[in-house]
């Protein structure tokens, strides 16, 4: 990608792969699952031409940057902390953040540890959901949605991991991220992407090209998924060591932005949190809603 540039930071004890571009006030874009920096590409060079100094990692566990193997390396205090002295090292001024999916998870940790580190958010897919001091999150997840809810099924290490070896890894990505399927997924065991039955290679939708899932197949060849996954497998870890942020609030300029078919909008209970009050409630400073339908934008005013 023109004018875009590579280099690697020491932060938090590993080093840590970036892509930059442009000059001016900073903006971080955080990836999501299984993305890399790569996915903000187009975002980079339009944002660097307006004045902004536009960075996006891989995050610990992708691409260029460190994976540490243990899933107790990825908990929310250390990938906020990564952010962190990534903030520093870039001269240690508030960001505007722009993160998606994972991502936007990150992001709201990052907003409620150190919101002096951000300027505004904007989130896409990924609401703020505030902890639930009764259950941890796979035992709720196993609850309502069954034990082959995907997060469930991600959490034993090594299982998921050997069951993929029997997708190429290009036919792999453009299933998940492409699937439209609405509602909570669920992987079954004999195929969990449901792959094997398909008698033609999926389509690719005219936003990714096949030079753009080339990168994508490349990198992942030769890192796997497993530190991808560790930040499942560090859920019920975060809910501990996050007792101490029960009930608190995000006050950090928020917008929220969201398909109509994506797969967290469409869980049960979703819509009625962001538009029902709650969402407004835990984030007060939540300017606004943007629900994408199809290839209109439908703007709604925050509750």
């Amino acid at each position: 990608m023109e004018g875009i540039e590579h280099r690697t930071l020491r932060v938090n004890g590993i080093d840590m792969h970036i892509a930059e571009k442009g000059e001016g006030p900073t903006i971080l874009f955080l990836h999501g699952f299984p993305e890399l920096w790569y996915t903000w590409r187009h975002q980079i060079q339009s944002l660097a031409a307006l004045g902004y100094h536009c960075v996006a990692p891989d995050l610990r566990g992708y691409g260029n940057t460190d994976a540490p193997p243990s899933p107790t390396s990825y908990t929310c205090l250390h990938v906020v902390g990564d952010l962190v002295a990534l903030i520093e090292s870039l001269g240690g001024k508030p960001v505007y953040l722009v993160a998606h999916d994972w991502g936007a998870m990150i992001g709201w940790y990052l907003c409620m540890f150190r919101p002096d580190k951000v300027k505004a958010y904007a989130c896409m897919s990924v609401p703020y959901r505030p902890r639930n001091p009764k259950m941890k999150p796979i035992e709720t997840m196993r609850a309502f949605f069954g034990e082959d809810y995907y997060m469930c099924r991600f959490q034993e290490s090594g299982v998921i991991e050997a069951e993929l070896k029997s997708y190429e890894t290009g036919e792999l990505l453009k299933k998940i991220l492409t699937d439209r399927k609405p509602g909570p997924p669920c992987l079954p065991k004999s195929d969990p992407f449901q792959l094997k039955g398909l008698n033609a290679p999926l389509p690719l939708p005219t936003w990714l090209s096949e030079e753009d899932l080339k990168y994508n197949v490349e990198i992942f060849d030769q890192t796997g998924f497993t530190g991808a996954f560790n930040y499942y497998r560090a859920l019920d870890l975060n809910w501990e060591l996050t007792a101490a942020w029960s009930g608190v609030q995000v006050n950090v300029p928020v917008i929220y932005v969201v398909g109509d078919e994506d797969m967290v909008y469409t869980t049960p209970g979703l819509k009625e949190y962001v538009h029902g009050g709650g969402f407004k409630k835990d984030v007060p400073l939540l300017e606004e809603v943007v629900v994408m339908e199809g290839l209109q934008r439908c703007c709604q005013e925050a509750s």
